[in-house]
């Protein structure tokens, strides 16, 4: 029982929970591809398209603090239906952007609406993973299965919604796009609302205090700390100076050649987030982890944290040395960047069941919004720095600071092995 009401068939419930992230995530994977490749087409710079990025991220770092604590005292279930209707929100102010506007007023109004989309999506991220850590099986390896399920096909989702996006934009427009958007959100909110199962678990003794969302165990904060170097190191490419270089590559600069970029970049960044959640769904099975002792898999953490390092730096010797665009350096990047999709996901899912085996059942909300806040923390930090790196120093120094990022995560992953 929790708070007088029956707890809920788990498989049930995690299926109703996954649904709803799912239809989340594909607002959001649409809705970055919409706001990078139309404002890059009117001529921002690097540095103006991380700034439209930067509130999303920094709403994130606050809204997973007081995520935990919201649905430590109002429910998952609430959290999770607040989140979904925030992103209609956002989505249905985005669709006033006039054009008419100057690039000043055209920032920051984007970047207030990306701020409330920001808040959206640790509300639900935080409500969904939370709920597999109180609904999975017990023994087993089932808690690593279903959140490497959730997590892996939230990213094959989140994937179709870059090319969705992009596909939308060189179709349909701008503002039809963000209006078809907010109007199936609406849809799946209020079919979730029909149809979650009462009783989804979360809710805490109403009289526990806000200051307990920070974590105490050292174990959260070493692998909160590696969490955020690691996404820093994706998103220091992957948001501005991967999607910039090949749009230069790709473009002619006619609206046609536009509209092809768009579907060839939303294309190329759709299989990426869709290869790396298909091996975040298997990571479990492809390290033979079932039923291993936490001290293996916090083994493995450090492993492949150590095997990402070299991949961006290789990278960055090769953008180098090719002395700017070209077909090889472009194969290359292909090429090394799945790669790097690949070792990254193993190590996304290896610390997305560590945080829920270390949390402790009492307090799962507090530690899974504090590790997600330095996640939210490490994507702020890569989205700045994507477009500084790349307007200062081009690919090589954008790719190279993947690198550093990549190098600091393996550092603090090792230090998992002295708690």
């Amino acid at each position: 029982m929790t708070g007088g009401r029956a707890t809920p068939n788990p498989l049930r419930a995690y299926a109703a929970v996954t649904a709803a992230y799912w239809a989340f995530m594909l607002s959001d994977g649409a809705l970055r591809m919409l706001v990078l490749l139309h404002f890059n087409s009117l001529g921002f710079t690097p540095l103006q398209l991380a700034w439209l990025f930067l509130l999303y991220e920094m709403a994130g770092i606050g809204t997973n603090l007081a995520a935990g604590w919201l649905a430590a005292r109002f429910g998952l279930a609430a959290t999770l239906y607040g989140g979904l209707a925030l992103q209609i929100a956002a989505l249905a102010a985005l669709a006033q952007l006039d054009p008419g506007w100057g690039v000043a007023a055209s920032v920051a109004f984007v970047m207030a609406v990306q701020g409330v989309s920001g808040v959206a999506k640790d509300l639900a991220k935080m409500s969904s993973k939370s709920a597999v850590k109180l609904l999975a099986p017990a023994g087993d390896g089932g808690l690593f299965r279903w959140v490497a399920v959730l997590t892996g096909s939230k990213n094959a989702v989140k994937g179709l919604g870059f090319f969705l996006g992009a596909a939308l934009l060189a179709t349909a427009g701008f503002e039809p796009a963000v209006w078809t958007m907010a109007g199936v959100l609406a849809a799946i909110l209020a079919a979730v609302i029909l149809f979650l199962p009462a009783g989804l678990p979360g809710r805490v003794k109403p009289d526990e205090a806000w200051g307990g969302w920070r974590s105490t165990d050292a174990r959260v904060n070493r692998l909160s700390l590696a969490r955020m170097f690691l996404f820093g190191a994706r998103d220091v490419w992957f948001v501005v100076g991967i999607p910039v270089y090949f749009q230069a590559v790709l473009s002619d600069g006619t609206a046609e050649g536009r509209r092809e970029a768009f579907f060839l970049i939303g294309s190329f960044l759709a299989l990426w987030i869709i290869a790396y959640g298909a091996v975040q769904a298997a990571a479990p099975r492809l390290l033979g982890a079932k039923g291993q002792p936490e001290a293996a898999v916090v083994d493995k953490a450090i492993l492949w944290s150590g095997l990402l390092v070299p991949i961006p730096f290789l990278l960055a010797a090769a953008a180098l040395a090719a002395g700017g665009p070209s077909l090889g350096l472009t194969a290359a990047l292909v090429g090394g960047l799945l790669l790097f999709g690949f070792v990254f996901a193993i190590n996304s899912s290896v610390h997305s069941y560590l945080i829920l085996a270390f949390g402790s059942t009492e307090r799962i909300t507090r530690d899974v919004g504090f590790y997600y806040m330095a996640n939210a923390a490490g994507r702020l930090l890569g989205t700045l720095l994507s477009g500084l790196s790349y307007q200062t120093g081009g690919l090589p120094l954008c790719l190279a600071t993947a690198g550093a990022m990549a190098a600091a995560s393996w550092l603090a992953a090792r230090r998992l092995r002295g708690t």
